[in-house]
């Protein structure tokens, strides 16, 4: 077969059938991509290719690809940032990406697979150009012509986004072409792409401003794209065109057209009905059932929907992920270990950085005394909503007890104990040890801090994920979810907003828009915001990037922010760059970000883990759950009280009856006042618990410590070897070699208009 990247955009028509997405509105099954002229000549043929489109570029719950922006997993994004531990490609000292090879490649978020069109880049992107050609020159009405343009124009704008965002300038395509041997589309420069997304998003926003400007879609259509979404994404289009990342001498134009744009636009995505979710629950309770509500959601801007369905057909099996990645092995999943860096940098209870962090310097620290060994002790409502600590509910509906016999506990009373125990005294201060044993059967399976984030708490809200027992016979696997998937949510308009507005020295209005975000999770007053954000803009800068960082944990925004802010070297290697014009030094913001914004540079940092292992009076354990020192010591307890043999105590008793004597309740998120709760819990972390550090980066041969090296070059990406050899007239980035030029340096310059 022909390689179809060296033909970006021409693409073959696929007979592949609609891809695994569930929006309520995708009901035709049928497959429009081999479709002949005349379906576009009726109401159900365009809509049937419209529904194609979104079931080829909704996000999903996976690992960053070039088809799916990262959604908050442990991938090459999340592995880049402090959330996750463990060196991904892009921050992995001991290798340097390349694009002469396959070996240690450049990410491909260009090409994709050539031979299948619904799995090349621009595949997706000719078949929207042929959707677009086919509706706008069919007989339906004008009007329903304009309803389904306007959602496709978004989602070409969309695809483009995906690709501005990596590597600034790519080509431009938006007419379906026939392939002519050895000819490609020239990369257009970035700032090209850039005015071309956003005229995209402009006629989305116009052509679907009379259907959802009125709050927005209805019923079963809840889930496509608004004018609000067009609007909203637009915003991030022109906050990365403002950002360090493509903005190096600080234009402030930029920044006054991104604010200037946002807020007289800010009225039009209010009025698709898109607002803050707040439920008035206790805790952060909002923030929390917000991402598992199944019906419309006001918080929720682009939005992929789930189902629950199990069994046969083209419409089951469409669940959302995340939860069983997320669950503990004892609740049938597999779980996500949070990084001890992410963890101590949570705000204080007051809202401010826990002092000792070391980075965000120019914000103000807690006065509330931050004990690492008792980490949850006085912090942010969302540190109880985002992380999962020994001794904290987290319930589910269903009954995992036939996952594992000898977890014999439903997961409406769920509690997660994941304390640790060693067999070998050695390995207890051992930070490399793998020899740890989790309570409650998760035994090697256990995580220090699991991500709770985006989790589905039946606490807070009417779950949309569901256990089904496997001898129920209801599908391959015994754990669905409907969550939603929300890639933009209002929050991030807000937040968006704020940044311009910062750019602009519009430092009060920056502030008030941050106070709303943290106000839905209980703030009031100045909600523990630094005074000095009002008054300078360095500060100001620095409050909203925590923000963003805390309010997105888990989301996959955070490697992007620190792309585009330049925050694992501030910006000041750019210089090292073989072939890098004096445009690429960082002239605004002092020549260096990290510096202006008072920003620990992540490049030469390392994330640790943790985990809480049972006190060193309990001695060792075994192998299994019944070994653990606290349950071995809780039936010696029983035993001497009632004068009964421990074999007697352990047929008398149950697993957990027999823990409640030395455990306490776990603490109840839905409960109004947790501190009598969490004083409980701390008391009986000091008494029975130590904090210990794990291995979380990667150390040498040598057990020495290994740190982030984030390379200037990998701020904008090169063609992987792959896509030169394909499109061998394009242009490689400056700061890459080139694979069909010998490995000559790249002449494209991303930053150049």
């Amino acid at each position: 077969m022909r390689n179809s990247f060296k033909y970006i955009g021409l693409g073959l028509v696929s007979l592949v059938a609609l891809s695994s997405c569930s929006d309520q509105f995708l009901e035709d099954k049928k497959n429009y991509d081999n479709a002949n002229k005349d379906i576009y000549n009726y109401v159900s043929g365009c809509n049937g290719r419209l529904n194609d489109i979104y079931s080829w570029c909704l996000p999903t719950v996976n690992d960053l690809t070039w088809k799916y922006p990262s959604m908050g997993a442990a991938d090459l994004a999340g592995k880049s940032t402090e959330e996750y531990s463990g060196f991904s490609d892009f921050v992995n000292p001991e290798i340097q990406l390349s694009s002469m090879s396959s070996t240690n490649s450049v990410p491909d978020f260009i090409m994709g697979t050539q031979s299948n069109i619904q799995e090349a880049v621009y595949g997706r992107i000719r078949n929207i150009n042929d959707a677009i050609k086919g509706i706008s020159e069919g007989s339906i009405s004008q009007a329903e012509k304009d309803i389904m343009l306007g959602q496709i124009y978004f989602f070409r704008a969309w695809c483009y986004y995906n690709l501005f965002k990596w590597y600034g300038g790519v080509p431009i395509v938006t007419e379906v072409q026939d392939p002519v041997e050895g000819v490609s589309n020239p990369r257009q420069s970035a700032k090209a792409v850039k005015d071309f997304i956003l005229s995209d998003l402009d006629k989305s926003a116009k052509l679907l401003a009379a259907k959802t400007m009125n709050g927005g879609w209805t019923g079963k259509d809840y889930g496509r794209v608004t004018t609000g979404t067009a609007l909203a994404l637009k915003g991030r289009v022109l906050l990365l065109w403002a950002s360090p990342l493509f903005n190096r001498a600080n234009d402030e134009s930029r920044w006054k057209e991104a604010y200037t744009t946002m807020k007289a636009e800010k009225d039009s995505i209010d009025a698709c009905g898109y607002h803050l979710y707040n439920d008035g629950g206790a805790n952060a309770s909002s923030f929390s059932s917000m991402f598992c509500t199944t019906s419309a959601n006001p918080e929720a801007v682009f939005v992929t929907l789930y189902n629950s369905v199990v069994g046969d057909g083209l419409d089951n099996q469409k669940n959302n992920t995340w939860e069983r990645a997320i669950r503990p092995a004892n609740a049938a999943g597999s779980g996500k270990n949070a990084s001890a860096m992410l963890v101590d940098m949570f705000p204080m209870a007051d809202g401010k950085i826990p002092a000792g962090t070391g980075t965000y310097t120019k914000l103000a620290t807690s006065s509330d005394e931050y004990d690492k060994d008792v980490p949850f002790l006085n912090r942010d409502p969302r540190f109880y909503r985002t992380f999962g600590l020994p001794g904290f509910r987290w319930a589910y509906k269903g009954d995992a007890s036939p996952w594992n016999a000898d977890n014999p506990s439903d997961g409406s009373n769920y509690t997660l104990w994941n304390y640790t125990w060693y067999t070998d005294l050695n390995d207890q201060g051992n930070a490399e040890s793998g020899n740890a044993y989790g309570a409650d059967n998760l035994l090697k399976s256990s995580r220090g801090v699991f991500v709770r984030k985006k989790s589905d708490d039946a606490d807070a809200n009417s779950p949309a994920y569901t256990f089904i027992k496997s001898n129920e016979g209801k599908g391959a696997d015994p754990y669905y979810s409907a969550a939603p998937l929300i890639e933009l949510r209002y929050a991030e308009v807000l937040l968006n907003l704020a940044e311009a507005a910062c750019g602009v020295n519009q430092l009060q209005e920056a502030v008030e828009l941050v106070k709303q975000v943290r106000e839905r999770v209980g703030y009031t007053g100045d909600c523990g915001i630094t005074p000095a954000a009002t008054s300078d803009q360095a500060t100001c800068m620095s409050q909203i990037l925590y923000e963003r960082q805390i309010e997105f944990a888990y989301e996959g925004k955070r490697f992007d922010d620190m792309r585009r802010w330049l925050l694992y070297d501030g910006g000041a290697n750019f210089s090292s760059i073989e072939g890098a014009p004096a445009s690429w030094k960082l002239t605004g913001w002092g020549g260096n970000t990290c510096s202006w914004l008072g920003f620990k540079p992540f490049n030469g940092q390392r994330r640790e883990n943790m985990e809480f292992r049972l006190a060193d009076k309990y001695g060792v354990g075994g192998t299994t759950f019944a070994s653990d020192p606290l349950y071995v010591d809780a039936c010696n307890q029983i035993s001497t009280e009632e004068g009964i043999t421990v074999a007697e105590v352990k047929q008398k008793y149950t697993y957990y009856q027999v823990m409640a004597k030395v455990r306490p309740a776990g603490v109840n998120l839905s409960k109004s006042d947790l501190s009598e709760q969490l004083t409980t819990l701390a008391s009986w972390y000091k008494d029975n618990l130590v904090r210990k550090t794990r291995k979380g980066d990667n150390r040498d041969s040598q057990h020495t410590d290994e740190y982030i090296n984030f390379r200037p070059n990998y701020y904008l990406l090169g063609f992987p070897q792959g896509a030169m050899q394909a499109g061998a007239q394009l242009q490689q980035t400056i700061g890459w070699q080139n694979y069909t030029q010998g490995g000559a340096n790249g002449t494209f310059d991303p930053l150049a208009n």
